[in-house]
């Protein structure tokens, strides 16, 4: 899973790359008019405690694919003239994260002021302008070709990009749109820009974290897309927490009212955007935490860790964490009836432990 970072100058997205990835760059890199890339572990504290309870040899967290992507510079959004670098690296993203000014600074220029929902929008018109300009461009290549070759695919594109068309223009993102199962494959070749889930997170100054949820509730009240997660967070007190230690950094959240990180917050609700959950193996040689998506089958699942356990599948042995946090160990789950033998057809749950029988 690849998530790239956006937003408009001044914002303070590579600052946020910086925060999640806990990747310094070097300043050079930062004027440099391309993409930053780090692989990045998913903090997740289910995983943390089958560790502590198995001592396994390894330890393996899912990751994620965090992306910085090229900055957009003064005078690239107007209309439709984002720069195609920017468009064509952004379209290679699974989701993507917008980061939006909420913070005061007179050492950093805001023109117009602080907006963040005028600055929200002016990002996802860009993405609408871009997926209208490319929709009509294949609707007059795809009528063109019917003319000549009175082809049958064409002629489905062609009721697929009038579809997209007329959700555009009535300035709706795609995200926003019911597809049919027939337009899965445009959608997979184009990927269209305003059709990428998106979460927004509001980087606010240290003084309005306090009242962060207040904050999100307005910014709601106007964007209320569907597909769409909101955030806050402060990249400041971020940065400021990746240079403490535990029990520093423990203190300090406790005296900002932060219960968790950004980069857990944040991969959780990336997550859910995507339909993404985990599930775990677990013994004293390894603990790993596995990625899927919602509705994956038992099989399916084996497939993830190895492709012979689905060629190969026969039963998986099942247990919640809830059910085994509740009696720790393996033996306790199978006396309390929790611990099940599933067949191929058994729908994963998040949090599953799984054991796979194979041939």
């Amino acid at each position: 899973m690849q998530i790239g970072i956006v937003g408009l100058p001044y914002s303070g997205k590579t600052t946020f790359f910086q925060t999640l990835t806990e990747v310094q760059l070097d300043p050079t890199a930062l004027q440099k008019r391309d993409a930053n890339l780090a692989i990045v572990k998913v903090i997740d504290k289910r995983l943390d405690e089958f560790t502590e309870i198995f001592q396994p040899k390894k330890k393996v967290n899912a990751t994620i694919e965090i992306v910085d992507m090229v900055g957009l510079q003064k005078g690239e959004t107007s209309g439709s003239s984002i720069n195609a670098q920017f468009l064509g690296k952004v379209k290679t993203n699974d989701a993507l994260i917008h980061v939006v000014r909420g913070f005061k600074d007179d050492a950093v220029p805001q023109d117009g002021g602080l907006d963040m929902v005028r600055d929200i929008r002016t990002l996802e018109d860009e993405f609408l302008f871009s997926d209208m300009a490319f929709v009509e461009s294949r609707i007059e290549k795809l009528e063109k070709d019917i003319q000549k070759t009175q082809k049958d695919d064409a002629k489905k594109e062609l009721a697929a990009m009038q579809r997209w068309n007329e959700h555009l223009q009535a300035g709706n993102p795609l995200r926003t749109m019911d597809f049919p199962p027939e337009d899965d494959r445009y959608l997979k070749n184009y990927q269209p820009l305003s059709a990428k889930p998106l979460l927004i997170a509001l980087n606010l100054g240290e003084d309005d974290i306090a009242r962060a949820n207040e904050i999100v509730e307005e910014v709601r009240k106007t964007i209320a897309w569907e597909n769409v997660i909101i955030e806050p967070f402060s990249a400041k007190i971020e940065m400021e927490l990746g240079a403490l230690d535990a029990e520093e950094k423990a203190v300090f959240m406790e005296e900002y009212g932060l219960k968790e990180s950004a980069l857990a917050r944040l991969v959780r609700s990336a997550y859910r955007l995507l339909g993404l959950q985990s599930f775990f193996t677990v013994g004293e040689d390894e603990c790993r935490a596995w990625t899927i998506r919602n509705g994956m089958t038992a099989q399916d699942a084996a497939g993830v860790i190895h492709t012979d356990f689905y060629n190969k599948f026969i039963r998986a042995e099942v247990v919640s964490y809830e059910d085994f946090m509740k009696n720790m160990t393996f033996a306790k789950c199978k006396e309390a009836g929790v611990f099940r033998l599933e067949g191929k057809e058994y729908i994963v749950h998040d949090g599953d432990i799984l054991h796979v029988r194979h041939g």
